[in-house]
């Protein structure tokens, strides 16, 4: 048995940079605006698809325009799941590539827990559907539906109710999501590619090659001239972007591989010494207000419009697929989350840092429960228009809401605990300008 220490056993989860702090933080304001927007925008598609003026909304979303000869002719709403989330999923593509290159997750212990706690968020949810849709092969295509975290909802929730909760709590999640998205990528890549034409592939590549050239050797350009990378290199992501999705491929994996293209190292240092900014952090600051505040509200409006009234609501709420995606986001990711940290914790003999407890680790997993933005991208991909296809959207939304509620309950709870010992280290009863915890605690 070892007799290691318990102040040398690796600590979860680890403490960032400074700059790596400030750079969540502004994140979690960016997502946390985004979120709100997304819920206020999805609120609205529910409320006009149940009012009278439904035929509006739904007339609406399906409006066709576009080229038809380049494959282009999409309704209102295939344009924001396949044209608006690519941005999307550009900005998920700089996150993951930042983090592997520069970021926490270079680091093999560090990355550790998140990563295995992301699988046991990802494997769990999946199974918990499949149990409970049974064997019927027409609803088992949906599996991935629950598997997906919804970084901007969840952030936002965590940005009203957890002021005081610790930053390595906050760094956690957005760790977990962004392993998340990397799986989601995965997924929609292998399991969600149908009708696959290989002939426009070729032609993407040599644009993605030309992309890819401009970007790493003209960084320093890019990074000086604002306007230069909207003028240039989107032009070219746009073709990439239509030859991937002539391919069948689904288009919103070109917008990972243009991020995967974007050089993450500074060129120079900062004036002051401290390591300059990299054109995928450049590339971050830019865009992201576009997606969650643009791209990804707009998809919400189009996607969330299901009919949650009438005849079909009692079908709709008890059908397989509405239980088996509520129970598997409500239930099973805060599940396999919590047991694949703990039992990473356990075998790596990882202690807990920050002063966290299991609880915080369980109110997390919850947030991880809200699936909103993928879920509902990989639920309309599985099912064509019918019953179960507004199943899925209903139980999203439904999980996605309950999920939130859950959350905020646990972690305003645990918020309330952590400002009464911010309060409590802040006194200084001997006037020494230190506050007595730290002197206690040596």
């Amino acid at each position: 048995m070892s007799t290691t220490p318990s102040s040398a056993r690796p600590v979860f989860p680890a403490r960032g940079s400074h700059r790596e702090a400030r750079r969540i933080g502004a994140l979690l304001r960016t997502e946390s605006v985004g979120g709100i927007l997304l819920v206020v925008m999805a609120g609205i598609a529910l409320v006009w698809a149940n009012s009278p003026l439904a035929d509006g909304y739904f007339a609406l979303r399906d409006l066709e325009i576009g080229y038809e000869p380049w494959h282009l002719r999409l309704s209102l709403g295939a344009w924001a799941a396949d044209g608006l989330l690519a941005i999307f999923f550009f900005l998920v593509g700089l996150e993951l590539k930042r983090e592997f290159v520069v970021g926490d997750l270079r680091d093999v212990r560090t990355a550790l827990v998140p990563v295995i706690a992301a699988v046991g968020g990802v494997v769990v949810p999946a199974v918990i559907y499949l149990l409970v849709v049974g064997p019927d092969p027409a609803l088992l295509r949906g599996w991935a539906i629950p598997t997906a975290t919804d970084i901007a909802f969840a952030v936002a929730v965590l940005a009203i109710i957890g002021s005081h909760l610790p930053s390595g709590l906050r760094l956690f999640l957005l760790t977990l999501a962004v392993v998340d998205d990397l799986i989601a990528i995965v997924i929609i890549g292998v399991f969600y590619t149908d009708d696959l034409n290989p002939m426009p592939l070729p032609a993407a590549l040599l644009g993605l090659a030309l992309y890819g050239a401009l970007a790493q050797r003209r960084r320093g350009f890019f990074h000086r001239h604002r306007f230069a990378a909207w003028a240039i290199l989107l032009p070219i992501g746009v073709v990439v972007w239509a030859l991937v999705h002539a391919s069948g491929i689904h288009a919103t994996i070109a917008g990972v591989a243009l991020a995967f293209m974007i050089p993450v190292a500074p060129d120079d240092a900062g004036a002051d010494g401290s390591p300059g900014v990299g054109l995928a952090e450049e590339f971050e600051h830019r865009f992201r207000p576009l997606s969650a505040g643009f791209a990804v509200p707009v998809f919400a409006f189009f996607a969330a419009g299901v009919t949650v009234v009438g005849d079909g609501f009692v079908q709709t709420v008890t059908h397989p697929v509405t239980i088996a995606v509520v129970c598997a986001l409500v239930l099973g990711k805060p599940l396999g989350i919590v047991a694949a940290t703990w039992i990473t914790t356990r075998v790596g003999r990882i202690r807990l840092g920050d002063g966290l407890r299991w609880l915080d680790l369980i109110g997390v997993g919850m947030l991880a429960g809200i699936g909103f933005t993928v879920s509902l991208l990989i639920g309309e991909l599985s099912f064509p228009a019918g019953v179960a296809h507004d199943a899925a959207k209903t139980a999203v939304l439904g999980a996605s809401v309950l999920a939130a509620a859950a959350a905020s309950v646990l972690l305003g709870l645990r918020n309330r605990r952590y400002r009464a010992i911010a309060a409590e280290e802040e006194v200084d009863d001997d006037g020494d300008g230190v506050p007595d915890v730290y002197q206690r605690e040596g």
